[in-house]
């Protein structure tokens, strides 16, 4: 039997333009399971990334609720979102966010140093990381000395650093080149094998999802069979 993680129940979001309402999300039902990898496939405005920001707590729906391990995140004040986030979350999005002054043991090491490790510890783990993504020829490279594959890599050790139990990623191949996309879903399917890490992915790309172990089909804010 599937233990879910995270689930979203009734979840609605929407705003008003000038005198109009507009539904973004309407009456959205979710689960992430345990070790799973998990689409979700739309098209450019379907909703799906406002719905990846409100299962990580970084939006606040109009309606509706999101528990992981039957707790409330919606119900946590902002500083323990942010640490729930911290420990729990990882996210990897289409532009890698490095920080561009950093090099990759850096950029890779910032969640730990948040989380108040100290600078050692975090450097130690996040060249790990970085050797674990193939990558323990960048140590001390920075993002702009990188190929975009190579950035969405760092991207992803910087991810699974704190060994989150769900790491969210929009459209994390929409940058890249074919060969790099395989690349990275392969990777993403090895940490998944290998870790036992659920993802989550926001996708429009079709042939991804259908190598991911389900997919769920959002059009205009509402999922279709």
């Amino acid at each position: 039997m599937s233990i879910t993680l995270l689930s979203g129940h009734n979840i609605c979001q929407s705003f008003r333009d000038a005198e109009q309402k507009v539904d973004i999300l309407s009456h959205i039902n979710i689960q992430v399971f345990e070790q799973e990898t998990l689409a979700i496939l739309g098209a450019s405005g379907s909703g799906k990334s406002t719905l990846l920001h409100i299962l990580s707590t970084l939006d606040t729906p109009t309606a509706g609720e999101v528990l992981y391990k039957d707790k409330d995140l919606l119900k946590l004040t902002a500083k323990e979102q942010a640490k729930f986030r911290n420990q729990e979350l990882g996210f990897v999005y289409q532009f890698h966010h490095l920080l561009p002054e950093f090099n990759a043991t850096e950029n890779v090491a910032m969640p730990q140093l948040i989380l108040g490790k100290s600078k050692q510890t975090a450097h130690a783990k996040a060249a790990a990381m970085l050797e674990r993504v193939g990558l323990s020829h960048r140590l001390s490279h920075k993002p702009y000395q990188m190929s975009g594959g190579e950035r969405q890599r760092v991207a992803i050790a910087r991810a699974m650093i704190n060994e989150p139990s769900i790491i969210m990623a929009d459209e994390p191949t929409g940058n890249l080149d074919n060969e790099s996309s395989r690349d990275i879903l392969e990777l993403i399917k090895q940490i998944n094998h290998e870790e036992k890490t659920s993802f989550v992915i926001v996708t429009h790309d079709h042939d991804l999802a259908k190598q991911l172990d389900r997919t769920l089909t959002l059009v205009n804010g509402k999922f279709v069979e």
